[in-house]
């Protein structure tokens, strides 16, 4: 991954007011295109890989911008004020994936992976399965060592950017039976492309026009042992689990992009619609759910800043990532709900953009981890932690 520095602060400022610039000027704009057809424009998508957006926090010497992670979760809050499509696209290859190659993936894994994902080659993280997802014990994916190969068998399910992919990082048991510490499960880098590996049809879904999810079906799928990320069996999970905590930062700068986006334009909704001879913008009670959708977006940007500077010191930060990702996609629904509350009758109709925010920001509080399983991860790390004095 990037060093703790990351970009240049100057370069990186400079960045930054392009990328504001890209989202307002180009990538709003589309939206309506996205929504109609359900698809990225390919203009887009190579503006997007011109510009490095996929590369960002991968090393310099492979072709990436080397951020931190700090500058990571800042550009993608930048890039979420436009539709969630656009950031999801790239925000496999730059969170979870780059974060797995780095901690985890040899010199030669990292030489063969980093300079194509980052000049734009998509990737996709395959954990979840029809009947697993934070349930390691569950998962019925497994890889057959034969001399030197592996053959992967399984499914996956509601895996973002499936159809697009043309790698994946898949989690697979490597033992038959349970084993502590999950050294049962393995990570391995498997082309899209190879024979015996399929995608399911895209699944139709709630909001995020755009953005595809979609099942990868292994059958008979034979892998070089030199794909098993890092070289060892039974390391997949905890590399998963560490990817997971850049993912749920991630989610956390998405909801923190979104709600932004949100709250102006229930700003400006306010300030233009009339009632009873003045604008509602003017009602105290439409001025109370801006004040609170301003002041809980405010302390989700606070948490996201400090738990991503925890991540650059080097500092523990499960709890912080966890709380983060937790507080900001609530936050986020809060918000989205507020919108539509202040739109009136006209939030739910699809002529104005409030139902749309309602339904996008809904999956926020769902995956890289439920809300359910952020006050699980968080407690256990509380009480861990209490137990043994700290």
């Amino acid at each position: 991954m990037s060093s703790q520095t990351g970009m240049d602060p100057d370069v990186f400022a400079q960045f930054i007011d392009q990328l504001e610039r890209y989202v307002r000027e180009r990538l709003i704009p589309a939206e309506a295109d996205v929504v109609a057809t359900d698809e990225l424009p390919d203009d887009i998508l190579a503006e997007m890989r011109e510009m490095g957006l996929f590369g960002l926090t991968m090393p310099e010497e492979f072709g990436g911008a080397g951020m931190n992670t700090s500058q990571y979760v800042e550009a993608g809050r930048i890039m979420a004020y436009a539709a969630p499509a656009f950031r999801s696209i790239t925000s496999i290859n730059i969170g979870m994936i780059a974060t797995a190659l780095a901690k985890g993936g040899t010199p030669q894994q990292q030489a063969e992976w980093f300079p194509r994902l980052a000049a734009g080659e998509v990737g996709c993280f395959g954990l979840t399965e029809p009947g697993s997802g934070s349930d390691s014990a569950a998962m019925q994916t497994f890889a057959r060592r034969e001399g030197d190969s592996y053959v992967l068998n399984g499914t996956k399910r509601y895996i973002t950017n499936a159809p697009w992919a043309s790698m994946a990082l898949i989690m697979a048991r490597t033992s038959k039976e349970n084993l502590p510490r999950n050294a049962h499960v393995s990570a391995f880098l498997v082309p899209m492309d190879t024979p015996g590996i399929s995608t399911g049809k895209r699944d139709k879904k709630m909001g995020q026009a755009g953005a595809h999810i979609a099942d990868i079906i292994m059958e008979d799928v034979r892998i070089p042992a030199s794909a098993l990320l890092g070289g060892e069996e039974g390391q997949g999970f905890r590399i998963a689990m560490q990817s997971l905590d850049k993912g749920r930062l991630s989610v956390a700068a998405a909801s923190c992009g979104y709600a932004r986006r949100m709250l102006d334009t229930a700003m400006r909704y306010a300030s233009e619609r009339k009632a009873f001879g003045e604008t509602i913008a003017n009602f105290q009670l439409i001025q109370a759910m801006l004040a609170d959708s301003k002041a809980e977006l405010y302390a989700g940007e606070c948490m996201l800043r400090d738990a991503a500077a925890r991540v650059d010191r080097g500092e523990s930060s499960i709890v912080e990532a966890a709380a983060a990702k937790m507080f900001c996609s609530e936050m986020c629904g809060r918000v989205a709900d507020r919108v539509v509350q202040i739109h009136g009758g006209a939030g739910y109709l699809a002529e104005y953009e409030a139902e749309r925010f309602f339904r996008d920001a809904r999956i926020y509080r769902i995956y890289e981890g439920t809300t359910q399983i952020m006050q699980l991860v968080i407690a256990k790390n509380m009480l861990r932690e209490f137990a043994a004095g700290l």
